[in-house]
């Protein structure tokens, strides 16, 4: 029998009419009114995002010339997008492998930064960049040389995730 039982909500007679709810957001949103805006003027004032921000993936080249990456396959197989393509080919060097084949597609990347933080070489670093437009799909697939970079210009990131770790 206790299921029959009807429940009531105690509201005010105020409550229920709803007036003071709608006098609060009313008086939120003429404070947010009158309160500076803060606007970018976008193509002519570049953004400089910190050291945190994750932009677009890339491939840090050392510099010699020689690149980081030992084609382990990791960024790969921890992409949750399926955007990065490794192919492995051996070298006669101390390095034993190299990225033959080193593919992101940047329309499957979600910008997530596994693949930054699964590297055991810190190879591949999100960067700073943010601009990203595209024609056509192939020019969103990103191979070896659109995606190497200098040590120097990612210094910053690589800095501030050697203190993250």
């Amino acid at each position: 029998m206790s299921g029959n039982k009807k429940r009531l909500k105690d509201l005010s007679f105020l409550q229920r009419i709803y007036i003071p709810e709608i006098v609060k957001g009313l008086n939120q949103t003429l404070q947010s009114m009158f309160q500076p805006s803060f606007t970018m003027e976008y193509p002519e004032v570049k953004f400089e995002p910190p050291a945190s921000y994750r932009g677009r993936p890339v491939l840090v080249q050392e510099e010699a010339g020689s690149e980081r990456c030992v084609a382990c396959g990791l960024c790969s197989r921890v992409c949750p997008a399926l955007a990065i393509e490794v192919q492995a080919a051996e070298t006669e060097s101390e390095k034993e492998r190299y990225p033959e084949k080193f593919e992101i597609n940047m329309l499957r990347c979600i910008f997530c930064g596994l693949c930054e933080e699964v590297c055991p070489e810190e190879a591949i670093i999100m960067s700073k960049d943010y601009e990203l437009a595209f024609t056509n799909r192939e020019d969103a697939i990103y191979d070896k040389s659109k995606l190497h970079v200098p040590v120097d210009s990612v210094q910053d990131r690589i800095n501030f995730l050697r203190q993250a770790k």
